[in-house]
């Protein structure tokens, strides 16, 4: 089918009430390599530069499971993981802060940078904007968030960047940094800033009522009904943390929170900015 000057007007004009919705308000998206393939990263950079460009504050907080992985493979160290988190003593803590917040987060500083935007690189130790208190000895170096000034990368913002923030906590319990779950610090930084909305990248369509069926998709489900989602399996696996993780933000002010498929060529501008919807929203 061909695409005309007068479809991407059509496209154009469209967009234009979402633009103006969401003109100044803040977005914050959370990105994994684990859930937005290689191919599709370029293209969901390119959308947050355009929402930047159209006037829409929008910060990104990475992980970096796969980067972590990989590098303890090389240095010969096996990955240890328990209850779902990275078990980090002093050493894996060593590595994990200086692959998030140098080997991932400057690496999509600079590809943002390279394709015209005008991109920061933060981490949660930078103006203490993280700050976290141990959970358990038995997994070593990673903290809870148990507080969040959001000033440095609210400054960033005003300025006219694109804050990209690793998910790294200055440690109350002391002079240590300490790894922290970045869907959690998404939706913590997401509640500080204020934001209009959370967006959970995922290798996944959003939430499916038949596994497997993307036919299924739930565009929106309301808080009220998330327990139940739960019991009937709906919402299950990683999955559970994800949701969670956007209930806690909708319920702690952030106007809505969408779970999105990060393996989809700008599904962040199909989102946002046209009537489609391509994602399961979470509101109150």
């Amino acid at each position: 089918m061909s695409f005309n000057e007068q479809d991407r007007a059509q496209v154009l004009a469209e967009a234009l009430p979402y633009i103006q919705q969401f003109n100044g308000k803040t977005i914050v998206i959370k990105y994994d390599s684990s859930a937005v393939p290689e191919m599709m990263c370029d293209d969901v950079l390119s959308d947050i530069i355009t929402l930047s460009l159209v006037g829409i504050r929008v910060v990104l907080v990475h992980g970096g499971r796969v980067e972590i992985n990989s590098m303890l493979a090389r240095l010969g160290k096996e990955p240890h993981f328990e209850d779902g988190l990275r078990c980090t003593d002093k050493e894996t803590m060593s590595i994990v802060q200086q692959v998030l917040c140098g080997q991932v987060n400057k690496d999509l500083v600079t590809r943002i940078n390279w394709q015209g935007g005008t991109a920061v690189g933060l981490s949660g130790l930078d103006g203490i904007t993280f700050q976290a208190r141990q959970l358990d000895e038995k997994y070593g170096c990673v903290g809870s968030i148990s507080h969040v000034d959001a000033s440095i990368v609210a400054s960033a913002l005003d300025k006219g960047y694109i804050p990209v923030v690793a998910p790294v906590a200055s440690s109350v319990d002391g002079a240590a940094a300490c790894n922290i779950d970045a869907d959690t610090a998404a939706y913590k930084l997401a509640v500080a800033l204020e934001a209009e909305k959370l967006i959970v990248l995922a290798g996944v369509r959003g939430l499916l009522r038949t596994p497997g069926d993307e036919s299924s998709l739930l565009h929106e489900i309301q808080l009220s009904s998330v327990p139940a989602l739960v019991r009937e399996g709906v919402i299950a696996g990683e999955m559970v943390h994800k949701v969670d993780c956007c209930v806690n933000a909708v319920r702690s002010g952030v106007g809505s929170a969408v779970i999105l498929d990060g393996r989809v060529s700008h599904s962040l501008l199909m989102e946002l900015l046209t009537d489609a919807g391509v994602g399961t929203m979470l509101t109150n």
